[in-house]
C-alpha cells in the first residue's frame, strides 16, 4: 500500500476547507487519490499542455472566492498595451512576420503586495502540499515561491469588451485560478506545442494569426476550476467577453529567491520596489 503522509504545516490548514479534497486529497500524497489526480494532469500536460482541474475549490466556497477577487479591483489600474506573440516586436523581421505582428492587449493586475495575506489565494499560495502537489503535476522535485514581492501571486482583471491576444509565455508553465467568471465569451484559446525548443514553427503561427482555427482548441472555465498550462510552446489568447473577468496567477520555481529585474516590473505593472532595485544591484556585482 502506498505511504499516506500527514498533514505537517500549519500553512496547509486552508486546503482542509477550501479544496474538494474527495476528488483532490493533497493532504494525502501518495495516496491512491493523489496519485490518480496527479496522473490526470500529468496525462493532460502531456497530450496538450494543459490541464483542467474541475471543481478545484469546494462548492461552497466559490462565491466567497469570486467577492474576495472583486473587493480586490479596485486596486487594478486597467491598461491597453501593443505586444506581439513573442511580446517585443523585432524590426529584423519582414513586416508581415509573426514576430512583428502588433495586437492590442487590455488588461491589469492586483500584485501580491496589494492582496492581503488573509486571502484565500494568498493562503493557498503559500501552502506546501499545494506547491508540492504542482510539483507532481510537473513532474518536478519541488518548486518555490517567488521571494519577489510583486510577482508569483498575481490577480488579472479583464473589463467587459477586452482581449488578450495570441502569445507565449516567457516561463515554462503557469498555474491560474479562474476568480469571476464573464458572463458571456471570455473563452481561453490554444494551439498546443505548435513551436517547440528546436524549431520556432512561425509558418503555422503566421496560419493562426490570420484567422486559421485547424489547430485551435477552446477551454471554457468556471469559477474554482484550477488550470495548469505549459504556455511557453503553445500559443494562446483570452477571447472578448462580457462582464469582469478575473483570474488568480500562481508563479513558482524550481529554485529559491527569484525576484524580476526593476525595468520588466514596471513594464509589466506599471512600477516596482526597492526589492527589485537592490536584486539588480547583486547581479550586477556578480
Amino acid at each position: 500500500m502506498a505511504k499516506v503522509e500527514p498533514l505537517a504545516d500549519e500553512r496547509d490548514h486552508v486546503l482542509e476547507t477550501l479544496i474538494d479534497l474527495e476528488h483532490y486529497p493533497l493532504l494525502s500524497r501518495g495516496s491512491p487519490g493523489y496519485i490518480k489526480a496527479v496522473e490526470n494532469a500529468r496525462a493532460g500536460l502531456a497530450g496538450t499542455g494543459c490541464a483542467r482541474l474541475t471543481g478545484f475549490i469546494r462548492h461552497q466556497l466559490k462565491e466567497h472566492l469570486r467577492n474576495e477577487s472583486l473587493e480586490l479591483a479596485p486596486e487594478v489600474q486597467v491598461k491597453s498595451t501593443t505586444m506581439t506573440p513573442y511580446v517585443s516586436s523585432d524590426d529584423s523581421f519582414p513586416e508581415d512576420h509573426p514576430r512583428r505582428n502588433l495586437q492590442q492587449a487590455t488588461n491589469g493586475f492586483v500584485t501580491r503586495d496589494l492582496i492581503p495575506e488573509s486571502t484565500l489565494i494568498q493562503q493557498l499560495y503559500s501552502s506546501p502540499s499545494f506547491m508540492q502537489f504542482l510539483a507532481d503535476c510537473f513532474g518536478k522535485e519541488k518548486l518555490f515561491k517567488f521571494a519577489d514581492p510583486m510577482r508569483g501571486l498575481v490577480v488579472n482583471v479583464m473589463p467587459s469588451d477586452t482581449s488578450l491576444p495570441w502569445h507565449f509565455d516567457a516561463n515554462e508553465f503557469i498555474v491560474t485560478l479562474m476568480t469571476v467568471r464573464p458572463e458571456s465569451g471570455g473563452i481561453f484559446e490554444y494551439c498546443p506545442g505548435i513551436r517547440t525548443p528546436h524549431e520556432e514553427n512561425y509558418q503555422d503561427v503566421h496560419s493562426v494569426l490570420d484567422g486559421d482555427r485547424s489547430l485551435v482548441r477552446e477551454l471554457e472555465l468556471n469559477v474554482g476550476d484550477l488550470q495548469l498550462f505549459k504556455g511557453q510552446y503553445s500559443l494562446h489568447r483570452v477571447r472578448e467577453g462580457q462582464g469582469d473577468r478575473h483570474t488568480a496567477i500562481f508563479g513558482y520555481s524550481e529554485g529559491p529567491g527569484y525576484i524580476g529585474t526593476a525595468e520588466s516590473t514596471r513594464q509589466a505593472y506599471g512600477r516596482c520596489m526597492q526589492e527589485h532595485i537592490d536584486a539588480d544591484e547583486q547581479r550586477d556585482h556578480r
